[in-house]
């Protein structure tokens, strides 16, 4: 299932993404912060363990999140702002990298680094700010559910409806959760309006 974000915070910092004149710093923090939300509706109903802990009054016990079986996976190098902020929310998760190049001429992804922990069992959740045609994602989930992980989530910032209908046919067990749908990938597979190239932008790479 693909859920999309419809809260009005979430849309005025998607317009601060798309702004040119944000700098690097800005657009990194941003996308923190879009991550948290989607973090929260992910995980809205996740498996939770008894932890005891040592309060003002004593030992207590809680129920928490299972982070220590969580493990957030990003394709780097544009993920790599989502991953820190979910890692700082879930301080007790593992996290796990992917590197995919995508072949401009022939729009498809290229994995030549792999470094994600023991997925069995546990729960992934793989962030990547953009889904344009959706094939360097349906390429990692591939990669990641050969491992057998209980479930798999993805959180995401833009995609294009072309590249969401792919990979949620492909992949009808994963749930994706993105901030924004937008109209439309161009001749060029860029997604329409888009923000440009996340990673150049959150790095200040651009050439």
């Amino acid at each position: 299932m693909v859920y999309e974000l419809s809260n009005h915070l979430t849309k005025t910092l998607i317009a601060h993404l798309r702004d040119q004149s944000s700098d690097a710093l800005r657009f990194r923090r941003t996308i923190g912060e879009i991550t948290k939300q989607l973090l929260y509706e992910a995980l809205k109903e996740p498996l939770l363990v008894q932890k005891s802990i040592t309060t003002w009054r004593g030992k207590e016990s809680y129920a928490v999140i299972d982070e220590a079986n969580i493990i957030v996976a990003t394709v780097l190098r544009a993920g790599m702002p989502m991953l820190d902020s979910a890692i700082d929310v879930l301080a007790g998760a593992s996290a796990g990298f992917l590197a995919m190049k995508r072949d401009e001429t022939t729009h498809k992804s290229v994995l030549y680094y792999d470094r994600l922990p023991e997925c069995k069992g546990k729960t992934i959740i793989l962030v990547d700010p953009m889904v344009a045609t959706g094939g360097s994602m349906m390429d990692a989930l591939e990669l990641i559910s050969k491992r057998e992980p209980l479930k798999i989530i993805t959180l995401n910032i833009i995609g294009s409806p072309e590249g969401l209908e792919k990979v949620s046919h492909a992949y009808p067990e994963v749930d994706v959760y993105i901030a924004q749908i937008d109209e439309k990938l161009n001749d060029d597979k860029f997604i329409i309006p888009g923000l440009g190239d996340a990673g150049d932008r959150s790095y200040n790479t651009v050439e």
